[in-house]
């Protein structure tokens, strides 16, 4: 049963972690909450397979061997400027090494694993359209500093 209704359907999911029983728990159980999700396990092969233009937001795992997550946003920001981001770790927040390789960029939303799917669906969700409602109201990203998080336990928002 799906918990979300249609409206979470309409969200796609770019999901890269590189393991193999979290990539397929995190896109089974988002696809359960209602989302479209495609997943992979290579940032190298999840590069080649990018799709511009189809995503509402990129769930990256940041440690990988092939490629970090960051280096990965990187290179997908080049194909898509407009690629919303959601970082995901079972370690220390990175917000320090995001800011030296994106000194411009206001990106905010880091999750720390483990973290529940509705928890993580909803964070998602609020990050979406967190994002869309800025784009409408044309504010500078900059203004928003302080909003809150879902689950300050498994949600790091940088303030």
């Amino acid at each position: 049963m799906h918990s979300n209704t249609d409206e979470a359907r309409r969200y796609r999911i770019f999901l890269v972690d590189d393991e193999q029983d979290i990539t397929y728990s995190l896109k089974k159980g988002l696809e359960n909450e209602g989302f479209e999700v495609e997943a992979f396990t290579s940032p190298v092969i999840a590069l080649r397979n990018y799709k511009p233009g189809t995503y509402d937001l990129a769930l990256l795992d940041i440690r990988m061997p092939e490629m970090s997550g960051f280096e990965l946003f990187r290179k997908i920001k080049e194909k898509d400027g407009k690629i919303r981001v959601c970082f995901i770790t079972a370690f220390e927040i990175y917000y320090d090494e995001f800011r030296r390789v994106f000194p411009k960029l206001k990106v905010k939303c880091f999750v720390r694993k483990p973290v529940s799917i509705s928890v993580l669906a909803r964070v998602i969700k609020e990050e979406i359209e967190w994002r869309e409602e800025m784009i409408k109201a044309e504010a500078p990203i900059e203004q928003t500093k302080g909003r809150t998080s879902l689950d300050k336990q498994a949600v790091v928002k940088i303030k």
